[in-house]
């Protein structure tokens, strides 16, 4: 039998990749430092990044180690600053903004002997210094955030399958779905994701969730397109992407959903649109340099590429800075 994901995922390759002419991905002022598997947010006038990976000495495969780390970007001026460092370097960290506040959520500490211990931090840019809030219920990686009405939702990713974190290898994809209300301090659940994993991209179009792509640990990157209703508390699933992809990025502008980079194979420079309206992707022109890992936020009429990985898993890490001019 057939099903709807199946016609769907044919027709989402059949879309050509033929991008728009005047649409174009332009450079801006390089990163302060080369860094991968970092999240970004918007406050106020500025971006902000923070944790990740960047070459050193040691590190994990690659040579590369977790950051404290915090960048502020100007757009308008194109130039970036450094920002107060994190409690201590952790890796994928994801960033979110509410009510006037950049917040840091989970990530990964690496040990002596290089394993990878989930942690269940939230934080909060106050002034000159990350403080700390109400940790997540439930830890959760390499994950994705977005804010819906003041509240901060945080939905799939990885997590301790057991009773073990000390390893990578101890970690499984998760569908959960935690919600923070930073006026209460409190945090709550939310509908789980249709289908548990990590990598995964997300932003908020019109008040809803989209959650796209990711990956499941042994099975490869998803082409998934979810959207999530917060008046419902409901998930449903739309057409898939039109090439499945995992740690990419992406950002929403002017009504549309925009996806650009990621793992499949290799790393990709791939930029494809996706219109609600429609239910249906668009080729964008793909991005000047193929990353996996990096940011993607929207401000300002643009759309902004920040860092990641130019090789698969780690290593050659950038800080290439490109703008989606649409």
């Amino acid at each position: 039998m057939i099903d709807r994901r199946t016609v769907l995922a044919a027709a989402a390759l059949a879309v050509p990749a033929v991008a728009r002419a005047a649409a174009r991905w332009e450079p801006r002022a390089d990163a302060p430092w080369p860094v991968q598997e970092v999240y970004g947010t918007v406050l106020g006038k500025r971006i902000v990044i923070a944790g990740g990976m960047a070459p050193g000495p040691g590190g994990l495969g690659g040579g590369i180690n977790p950051q404290d780390r915090t960048g502020l970007y100007d757009p308008a001026s194109d130039r970036w600053s450094e920002g107060p460092k994190l409690p201590f370097a952790r890796h994928h960290p994801v960033l979110a903004t509410a009510r006037g506040r950049a917040y840091a959520f989970g990530g990964f500490r690496v040990t002596d002997a290089g394993g990878w211990v989930a942690i269940p931090d939230a934080l909060v840019l106050d002034g000159e210094a990350w403080k700390t809030v109400a940790p997540m219920p439930k830890l959760q990686c390499e994950t994705v955030a977005v804010t819906l009405a003041d509240r901060i939702h945080i939905a799939s990713g990885r997590g301790p399958k057991g009773e073990g974190n000390r390893n990578w290898s101890d970690q499984g994809d998760v569908a959960d779905h935690q919600v923070y209300d930073p006026r209460a301090g409190r945090w709550s659940s939310a509908a789980p994701v249709p289908e548990a994993r990590n990598s995964a991209t997300g932003a908020v179009i019109d008040g809803l969730f989209y959650l796209a792509g990711g990956r499941r640990v042994g099975e490869g990157n998803s082409a998934r397109l979810d959207r999530y209703d917060p008046r419902t508390d409901r998930w449903e699933t739309l057409r898939p992407m039109p090439r499945a992809s995992g740690g990419l990025a992406s950002a929403a502008l002017g009504g549309r959903l925009y996806v650009f980079g990621g793992e499949n194979p290799g790393v990709i420079p791939e930029t494809w649109s996706y219109d609600p309206k429609t239910d249906q992707w668009r080729a964008e022109p793909a991005m000047r340099t193929p990353r996996h890992g990096l940011v993607g936020v929207a401000t300002g009429g643009r759309i902004y590429a920040i860092g990641g990985g130019a090789k698969a898993s780690g290593g050659q890490v950038t800080s290439v800075v490109e703008a989606l001019v649409p």
